[in-house]
């Protein structure tokens, strides 16, 4: 299950920074699946999704802080908890209901972007 930012955010940008995968984006920020990961080029996502990782795709919001689900592990593979939430000083990196993924999917997908 990736996390989300709820609207509660204060835009403190205390989580950016932590987030392994580069996963979490200023608000208004375009983003991009090559940020601190090792895909580059064309590449087809471990969802079936085709996409060139270098090009940049519009911001998940335009108001507060935002995670990327495409690129949100949960920290696994890196850490024991969500670094986002574990830095959060309103509680606002909570479980995404609507991105549900299991351990291995996680982990799968950090391997993917993390070519070791």
């Amino acid at each position: 299950m990736a996390i989300i930012i709820t609207d509660e955010c204060i835009n403190c940008g205390a989580c950016e920074p932590e987030c392994p995968n580069t996963a979490i984006y200023e608000g208004a920020d375009d983003w991009r699946y090559a940020d601190g990961t090792d895909l580059e080029g064309d590449v087809v996502l471990p969802s079936g999704k085709e996409a060139n990782a270098e090009e940049a795709q519009e911001p998940i919001s335009d108001e507060f802080y935002y995670i990327v689900p495409d690129k949100c592990t949960e920290c696994k593979g890196f850490h024991e908890e969500p670094q986002c939430a574990a830095v959060c000083p309103v509680d606002c990196c909570v479980p995404d209901e609507d991105h549900v993924e299991e351990e291995e999917t996680l982990l799968a997908k950090q391997s993917f972007m993390h070519h070791e």
